[in-house]
């Protein structure tokens, strides 16, 4: 019996390459309606014509791949660029922030699991992530991505007791989910300020374009990023690297 294979194409943001035998790249590509996929690239450190630049992580492409029954990884194809990252300036706190978003989906996402709200989002930082300001898009992101894993209880009232929480009076701990009230806030809880618990009611609610004009220092909203990835470490069951760097950016 002939074996079925499933030619596909959607867009697609590259998430890491791994080098395989002698010009072959493993590549993790997050799709808008196929999810994330593994897939081998022939050639790619050799055929410029099907690939070019477009492995570069965080690049958005058209991407052509094929599916066998059975096999773990697809075959990619083809790759046509839509939008390149190496596009606007590059330096150390955009690259670790487009590294974060590419760890994050890469090790929190399952694969061949459509996440359209998750590529929207992604596109959505990527186009506010700059050098000028990565900070922004961070933490919109890793705060939506904890909303949108189900890691992010109602951060208007005490996760133990219910009770509506009030400024300068908000915790969160590197061991459960949510924010607690005084009462409740346990012996290893932190602060949240005021001003980061009120940012992270308003990026909820509203796009990320929204906050594109707001002063965004590095060290703003420190302790809302911080809060947000102890939640998706706590659910990936380990650090990621690329928030470490980032935190030594803010010291």
């Amino acid at each position: 019996m002939m074996e079925f294979v499933a030619a596909l194409t959607s867009d697609a943001v590259i998430l890491r390459t791994w080098p395989v035998h002698e010009a072959d790249l493993i590549v993790s590509f997050f799709t808008r309606d196929y999810g994330k996929l593994r897939g081998v690239a022939k050639s790619a450190l050799k055929s410029r014509k099907r690939f070019g630049g477009a492995l570069e992580p965080m690049t958005l492409a058209r991407a052509w791949f094929v599916e066998r029954p059975r096999q773990e990884l697809a075959r990619l194809d083809q790759l046509e660029i839509h939008r390149s990252p190496l596009s606007l300036p590059v330096d150390a706190a955009r690259m670790t922030a487009l590294s974060l978003y590419a760890e994050i989906i890469d090790e929190a996402l399952p694969e061949h699991d459509p996440q359209e709200t998750v590529f929207r989002l992604l596109l959505a930082v990527l186009d506010h992530t700059t050098a000028e300001s990565p900070w922004m898009p961070v933490t919109y992101f890793v705060l939506w991505m904890t909303r949108l894993m189900g890691l992010l209880p109602d951060i208007a009232h005490c996760t133990v007791c219910g009770e509506a929480l009030h400024p300068n009076e908000v915790f969160f701990s590197s061991h459960a989910d949510g924010l607690f009230c005084a009462i409740h806030r346990g012996s290893n809880s932190n602060p949240l300020s005021e001003d980061s618990w009120r940012l992270a009611q308003r990026m909820l609610k509203h796009p990320v374009a929204d906050f594109a004009a707001e002063p965004f220092p590095r060290r703003r909203a420190q302790d809302l990023r911080r809060f947000a990835i102890q939640a998706l470490e706590r659910h990936m069951e380990r650090k990621l690297r690329s928030a470490e760097a980032l935190a030594r950016l803010t010291l």
